[in-house]
């Protein structure tokens, strides 16, 4: 991302998180606090758990197919024998 639009989303990113607090802090201290702010402060927690950094293992940047953990070792292995001998 270019410095524009990184900064373009730190800013969305710190207003929901304003908006949140705001409607959190609102549910606690005010009486009078209704449907908006405990909708707000309930999607904002959901979103907060959701899981949005999972992708499929085989989609995985930096992932090993099924079956060759095991032949990586021993190439590691004999690497490291070799260096040392």
């Amino acid at each position: 991302m270019t410095g524009i639009a990184r900064w373009g989303m730190r800013g969305t990113a710190l207003g929901f998180g304003a908006l949140w607090w705001w409607a959190v802090l609102r549910l606690v201290t005010d009486s009078e606090a209704g449907l908006l702010e405990a909708a707000v402060a309930a999607g904002g927690w959901g979103l907060s758990v959701l899981p949005v950094h999972c992708v499929p293992k085989r989609r995985a940047p930096g992932t090993v197919a099924a079956g060759r953990r095991r032949g990586g070792w021993a190439t590691a292995r004999r690497r490291a024998d070799a260096r040392r001998g």
